[in-house]
C-alpha cells in the first residue's frame, strides 16, 4: 500500500510571523483601553439616575459586574471622601482655602465662670481672682443685689475687672428673659434688671394616641401643663381614665411666648380638636365684652357643664358602680353606690362642680371625706382622702375643677384610690352615665362676634393638618 507524506504546514516568512504578533498584541490592548460603547452607556445612566439607596446599591452592584467585563476600575462610592483624605499637590492646590474662624475678642478683664455643684457666690469670686472682701461688698451694695447669691446649675455669671484686678461690673442671665446686673460708680455698685418682653404668636400641634395621652402629646410636641389644660377642656365630654383608645387624635392651636425667636413659654389654648372613639369634640377659647374667658364648642355652646366628668385626672378605675359587688374588706356582697378610681398616693382631687361643703373630715369607712352639695338637685362625695386642700372645710364653697383634697388610703380601702359618689334628688347614680346638665351658651348679642373668632381658627387647624399629612406622605 502506497502511503502519500503528510502536507506540511505552510511555512510563512519570519517577519510575516513578527507582524501577525503585533496586530494581535494591537488588538487585545485596544479592547482593555477601549470598552464596549454598551457598558460604558450602562455607567453613565445609572450614575445620572441616583435617587435613593436603593438604588445606590443596583448601581454598585452593576459597577461590579461591568468590571468584571471590562476590567476597568470603577470608582469607589467613598471617593470624594478618600480623594479629599489623600490630595495630591495639584488637588490642595486647587482646593479653596477654608474661611478663617473670627473669634469673638474678650476684653483682659473678663471673666465668665459656670455654676457647678456645691458653688457659692465666695467660690465663684475666688474662681476670678477675687478676694471674699468684694463678695461682702458687692451684697451689700444693694438689696437686690443678693439675687447673685441666688445661684443655678449651669449658670453664667460673667465678671468685668479693671486692670487694678478689681471688680467693676458683674452679669448674669438668671432666666430666658431675665439678666441681672450690678455695675461699679463713685459710690459703689448700682443693681439692674432687664426683662424682655416676650412677643405671642401661635403654635399647632397635632397628635394621634398610641399609648398614653400625655405620652402621645409629648411626642407630638405639647408641654405637661398644655396636655393637663387640654384634658380639662374636653373633661366635660371625655373621660380621660377609661374612654381614650388607640388612635384617638388632637389638633391644638395656643399662644406662644417667645423671645429672640426662642419660645420660652405657653399662653392658653386658643383652640382645640378631640377625636375620641370616632367623635370629635371641638373648643374655641373666647373673652366676652365683660373680659370673662371660656371655651364653646364651634358653634358656639358652652363646653363647660354643671359637672366634670373625671375628678381625678388620669387614673384608672378599679371599681365601677354596682348593686351587687363583693367589698374586699368585709368580704360580702354589698352594693358599691360609686366609682373608685386608683391613682398614686398624693394625686390631686377636683371638684366635680361648684358648690357648698357638707362635710370635710372623717366619715366611717370612708375615712377622709368631703361631701359637697351643688343646688338643690345634686351632691358629690370624695372619700379614702389622704388629706385635705388648703381652704376646705366644712360650711365653706368650693368652684368647679378646685382642687379640694388627695388620693389616699384613709378608711376601708385597701389600696390609694379615691371613691366618687354622685346623688341625683338622694339618689345614687352611676356617674359615669349619667347625663350632665349643660351651661348656658354664647350670648345672642355676642355670637357674631365669636363666630368671626372661631371658624378661622377652625380653618387653621383644618390647613394645618391637611399641609402636615400631605408632607408626611412625601
Amino acid at each position: 500500500m502506497t502511503t502519500e507524506p503528510s502536507k506540511a504546514p505552510p511555512l510563512y516568512p519570519k517577519t510575516h510571523l513578527l507582524a501577525a504578533s503585533g496586530i494581535a498584541a494591537l488588538l487585545s490592548l485596544a479592547l482593555l483601553v477601549f470598552p464596549s460603547s454598551d457598558v460604558e452607556a450602562k455607567k453613565t445612566t445609572l450614575s445620572l439616575e441616583l435617587e435613593s439607596p436603593a438604588e445606590q446599591l443596583t448601581q454598585d452592584q452593576d459597577a461590579a459586574e461591568a468590571v468584571q467585563a471590562t476590567n476597568e476600575p470603577v470608582a469607589s462610592p467613598f471617593a470624594q471622601i478618600e480623594n479629599d483624605a489623600e490630595d495630591t499637590p495639584e488637588t490642595a492646590q486647587a482646593a479653596p482655602a477654608p474661611a478663617p474662624v473670627v473669634e469673638e475678642k474678650k476684653a483682659p478683664g473678663h471673666r465668665e465662670v459656670i455654676v457647678s455643684k456645691g458653688d457659692t457666690l465666695s467660690t465663684l469670686f475666688e474662681k476670678v481672682g477675687l478676694p471674699a472682701a468684694a463678695v461682702h461688698e458687692v451684697l451689700a451694695s444693694d438689696k437686690q443685689a443678693k439675687q447673685f447669691s441666688q445661684l443655678k446649675h449651669g449658670q453664667k455669671l460673667e465678671f468685668e475687672l479693671n486692670p487694678k484686678g478689681e471688680l467693676t461690673n458683674l452679669h448674669s442671665k438668671v432666666s430666658d428673659v431675665e439678666t441681672i446686673t450690678l455695675t461699679r460708680n463713685d459710690k459703689g455698685y448700682v443693681f439692674n434688671r432687664v426683662t424682655a418682653k416676650p412677643t405671642v404668636r401661635t403654635a399647632y400641634v397635632h397628635g394621634v394616641i398610641n399609648s398614653s395621652l400625655s405620652q402621645s402629646a409629648a411626642r407630638a410636641g405639647l408641654s405637661h401643663s398644655l396636655t393637663m389644660d387640654m384634658a380639662s377642656v374636653f373633661g366635660y365630654d371625655v373621660d380621660f381614665a377609661q374612654d381614650i383608645r388607640q388612635g384617638d387624635e388632637f389638633d391644638v392651636i395656643y399662644e406662644q411666648k417667645v423671645v429672640n425667636g426662642k419660645a420660652v413659654g405657653n399662653g392658653p389654648i386658643l383652640s382645640a380638636r378631640f377625636t375620641n372613639r370616632g367623635k370629635t369634640y371641638t373648643a374655641v377659647r373666647y373673652t366676652n365684652k365683660q373680659g370673662n374667658s371660656s371655651y364653646y364648642t364651634a358653634d358656639g355652646n358652652s363646653m363647660r357643664k354643671a359637672f366634670i366628668r373625671t375628678p381625678v385626672d388620669f387614673a384608672r378605675i378599679s371599681s365601677k358602680f354596682s348593686m351587687g359587688r363583693k367589698h374586699p374588706i368585709l368580704n360580702k356582697i354589698r352594693a358599691h353606690k360609686g366609682v373608685d378610681y386608683a391613682a398614686p398616693r398624693g394625686t390631686p382631687i377636683k371638684a366635680a362642680g361648684d358648690g357648698k361643703v357638707l362635710l370635710a373630715g372623717r366619715r366611717g369607712g370612708y375615712g377622709n371625706t368631703v361631701i359637697i352639695q351643688h343646688g338643690n338637685t345634686y351632691r358629690t362625695l370624695y372619700g379614702h382622702m389622704q388629706g385635705f386642700a388648703k381652704g376646705v372645710k366644712t360650711g365653706g364653697t368650693v368652684k368647679q375643677g378646685q382642687v379640694i383634697g388627695y388620693i389616699g388610703t384613709t378608711g376601708l380601702s385597701t389600696g390609694p384610690h379615691l371613691h366618687y359618689e354622685f346623688q341625683v334628688n338622694g339618689v345614687h347614680v352611676d356617674p359615669l352615665g349619667q347625663k350632665l346638665p349643660m351651661a348656658d351658651p354664647i350670648a345672642k348679642s355676642e355670637r357674631a362676634r365669636f363666630l368671626a373668632q372661631s371658624q378661622p381658627l377652625m380653618a387653621r387647624m383644618d390647613q394645618e393638618k391637611a399641609t402636615m399629612l400631605a408632607s408626611s406622605k412625601r
